[in-house]
């Protein structure tokens, strides 16, 4: 799936990905500024989440409460290497049945194990441009 938008449409896009994931695992693929911890703030908000969404940046992980549900956002862009991960337990949250966010994914992808969803963003313009696949 590809879809174009501005960031005015950013949760009519973040509904269309919830719709079409075949996972709850997401990987966000895209330059830094391309706008994904914008789209992961609107797709926490469409699953019903009504927790203030933030960058994770400085404490990698953030969790969000929903009714019957958790999820996880992950940025790992400061971590240095896949030790780093282990040493705060990403094991344990990708073995768990919650969504799970993550911005960074490619510091990880050996341990990401399973099903998940890939989302390539890229900024052309003032416009998004996102692949799911």
């Amino acid at each position: 799936m590809k879809i174009c938008y501005e960031l005015s449409e950013v949760e009519a896009v973040a509904r269309q990905l919830v719709n079409n994931a075949k996972t709850k695992t997401l990987l966000f693929y895209g330059d830094m500024g391309v706008g994904k911890t914008t789209l992961i703030r609107a797709i926490v908000k469409v699953l019903g989440s009504e927790d203030e969404v933030s960058s994770p940046t400085f404490s990698i992980v953030n969790e969000y409460q929903l009714q019957n549900d958790k999820i996880y956002h992950f940025d790992l862009y400061r971590i240095n290497d896949i030790e780093e991960a282990y040493n705060f337990g990403i094991e344990d949250y990708l073995d768990s049945e919650n969504w799970k966010l993550i911005e960074w994914p490619e510091k990880i992808i050996s341990v990401v194990s399973g099903h998940f969803d890939k989302i390539d963003l890229k900024l052309d313009n003032s416009n998004r441009i996102l692949r799911l696949t």
